[in-house]
């Protein structure tokens, strides 16, 4: 077969466009957006928070700040005074590890779009990782659990065995995990209810389905946590 001279040319200029669209694309995913500084003193105290810490399961419609969702992130697994070799996290972890990371899916917050986003810890920003309202999706990777197509924003924490038995081997994969996302889970519990808003702790749910939903591949899902203004009854 003859190819004709300067043939390649349509075909090479197209494939830069198109390479060039797809960077593009992950450039915008890519960007970054700066939370509020955190609050680190409060007006309800601790022993208040849990003594009215509840699990709430219906969210009325009004939309979370994007201070409160700072607040939550922070609580949930932001940077607090350093520790012995460098700076610690606001839950306690097996060693120093830390093998969670925190995903967003926010629906219904002011400033900011609907989207999936990863909470960078270190610099407490957010990064945009999926564009679009993805609550109802996550509500049916849920087994149809209606609360969290209702909630402004949900919280997903995920890990992968390999990062958690980094160090503790097997016992780290299968017990130190939970045991990470178990704070993880309080802390955030007791940040909501001390800002006058609720959440539940989401165990049930498809692993492949949400994974899937968040767009990671070497991760799984170990806590599903709706938060929003609890519902008047």
């Amino acid at each position: 077969m003859k190819i004709r001279p300067g043939s390649f040319l349509p075909v090479l200029l197209m494939m830069c466009l198109v390479c060039f669209g797809a960077a593009s694309r992950r450039a915008e995913a890519a960007v970054r957006i700066e939370l509020p500084s955190p609050e680190h003193t409060g007006r309800v105290s601790v022993e208040e928070a849990i003594y009215r810490r509840r699990s709430v399961r219906g969210y009325s419609d009004a939309p979370l700040s994007l201070e409160q969702i700072s607040q939550l992130l922070w609580a949930a697994g932001g940077m607090t005074v350093d520790g012995v070799s460098g700076p610690t996290r606001a839950y306690p972890s097996a060693g120093g590890r830390y093998p969670l990371d925190i995903y967003l899916v926010a629906g219904n917050v002011t400033s900011l779009d609907a989207g999936i986003y990863s909470y960078g810890w270190t610099d407490h920003s957010l990064t945009l990782l999926k564009e679009g309202d993805l609550r109802a999706e996550l509500a049916r990777a849920s087994y149809g659990q209606r609360m969290i197509a209702d909630a402004p924003v949900t919280i997903v924490v995920t890990t992968s065995h390999e990062r958690a038995a980094g160090r503790y081997g097997k016992r780290g994969a299968e017990r130190y995990i939970y045991l990470d996302a178990g704070h993880l889970g309080e802390n955030v519990h007791l940040q909501a209810e001390s800002m006058g808003l609720g959440t539940v702790m989401v165990g049930a749910y498809s692993d492949s389905a949400v994974a899937g939903i968040l767009g990671i591949k070497d991760e799984f899902p170990v806590y599903v946590m709706p938060v929003g203004r609890p519902k008047q009854r």
